[in-house]
């Protein structure tokens, strides 16, 4: 039977374990385009993604607290020492199942899945913040997609409308160099919104335990959040590379642009307003927005419906499994 101090340990380092995975899981989102139109070598792709994530995770907070105590109320978990630890094994679960398979969920809505799920079996519904939930959960769910393809078939467009005269082999010297640019903001702004989620979630288990007064992030959960996503970035997820930057839609450097750029301004807005939105979903529907502005046959729509299962099923997959861990860790600590 461990002691609590004990068990505080090994939730952390169980939360920095998904924060890795979650850095390998999604490495593909900020690097996929760049390495697909061979701008530059995967290896110089993975380490400056793994920089700028490190980067991006130390800009803001907003994310995290969402995590940490917009999604459930801390005054009904507190005390409930196992259920941060359930929640970790939902998600950490569904990361390691669609990462073998080569699929790009959501790590984040695996997260929030574990979460609520684990919520659910220690107190039912009332300690759920079912405003915070639709409000930063199931209308970015709907609405950052959304935004991904408008915004990425837009700057697209402007794009052929700007080089219009342009010879095509110009445009393409031109953005392969522009690529850098919108990759590393892309890698940036995924750090910025996905590390937060495990600082939120460390920060909650902190306040369970009564080791601090609010829910707020201290800096040492900062900094070791943003090394673990780095090093998962550096791993990184190549199945997946291949899904995104080749199964979707034959990217050329000026389409890898439009995409990542379209993608990091969506997830920059959305964790500037705190919504722990999927870089994964947005990235995906940025590259078919970008696509559709050639042709709508352009684009394998057959892998936008392998993808939305995959959406659609996350949440209440992790959110299951974090249900049957809660009651699994009741019964060994109990």
């Amino acid at each position: 039977m461990f002691e609590i101090p004990l068990l505080l340990i090994l939730i952390v380092l169980v939360a920095l374990v998904f924060d890795f995975t979650n850095g390998a899981h999604d490495c593909a989102n900020a690097i996929a385009t760049v390495v697909s139109t061979k701008v530059v070598t995967p290896r110089f792709a993975v380490g400056m993604a793994a920089a700028l994530n490190l980067a991006g995770a130390l800009l803001g907070t907003e994310v995290a607290k969402t995590l940490g105590a917009g999604l459930v109320l801390p005054e009904v978990v507190q005390g409930s020492h196992i259920l941060v630890l359930a929640a970790l094994l939902g998600a950490i679960f569904w990361n390691c199942l669609t990462w073998y398979f080569g699929i790009p969920s959501s790590s984040s809505h695996a997260l929030i899945g574990g979460l609520v799920g684990a919520a659910l079996a220690h107190a039912g519904p009332e300690a759920l913040n079912f405003a915070g939930i639709v409000n930063k959960v199931l209308l970015p769910l709907v609405l950052s997609p959304l935004a991904g393809f408008g915004v990425g078939f837009l700057i697209m467009w402007l794009i052929y409308w700007i080089f219009a005269r342009v010879m095509r082999s110009r445009v393409n010297r031109i953005f392969r160099k522009m690529q850098l640019v919108s990759a590393a903001f892309m890698a940036t702004s995924h750090g910025l919104n996905d590390a937060q989620k495990t600082m939120g979630i460390i920060t909650l288990a902190l306040f369970i335990f009564g080791e601090i007064d609010q829910v707020a992030v201290p800096l040492w959960v900062k900094l070791a959040c943003a090394l673990a996503m780095a090093a998962g970035t550096a791993i990184g997820g190549w199945k997946i590379v291949k899904t995104m930057g080749h199964r979707i839609f034959k990217l050329e450097p000026v389409h890898g642009f439009a995409a990542e750029t379209s993608a990091a301004l969506v997830i920059s807005g959305a964790s500037v307003l705190g919504a722990p939105v999927s870089t994964t979903h947005t990235i995906s529907a940025c590259i078919f927005g970008v696509g559709s502005t050639k042709r709508l046959s352009a684009v394998r729509w057959t892998v936008a419906g392998q993808l939305v299962t995959a959406w659609v099923l996350t949440l209440p997959a992790a959110a299951t499994v974090g249900f049957c861990s809660y009651w699994l860790l009741h019964l060994i600590w109990n």
